[in-house]
């Protein structure tokens, strides 16, 4: 008969420190995503309007945005996060009101960046209507 192994040997997750980091803030016009990464941008915790629990047009809302960031920067600090350099994306309603929260939930924005992508000269556009005669 074959013998069983009772213990498999397996290592503690640890839960890593860290203390420094990035909130990178993508505000659209349906929803605002705010994820934390560690310096090296591998992310720490995220969250939206969705995992709040809103649907449809409200998780575009600042006040869903407000929600999603003190989530997020209440996740951060349980690992030990307690500054943060802030880069936003987008032209959504939640913009700002993602920066407040971080701040009043206690993490220390040490900078603000805006990194919005703009378009230079854009896509080619389509060809002319041609009228059937």
């Amino acid at each position: 008969m074959a013998e069983k192994k009772s213990a498999t040997s397996r290592k503690k997750k640890i839960k890593r420190q860290v203390t420094t980091g990035k909130a990178f803030i993508h505000a659209s016009y349906n929803n605002t995503i705010v994820t934390i990464t560690d310096n090296d941008g591998h992310p720490v915790t995220w969250s939206s309007g969705g995992v709040i629990g809103y649907k449809g047009s409200r998780k575009g809302t600042p006040y869903a945005a407000q929600l999603a960031a003190m989530d997020a920067a209440k996740k951060a600090q349980g690992y030990g996060m307690s500054s943060v350099e802030v880069v936003v994306r987008g032209t959504g309603a939640g913009r700002e009101q993602a920066i407040r929260a971080l701040q009043a939930s206690g993490l220390q924005v040490r900078s603000i960046v805006d990194d919005t992508p703009t378009p230079h000269n854009g896509c080619r556009p389509r060809k002319k209507f041609r009228k059937a005669v």
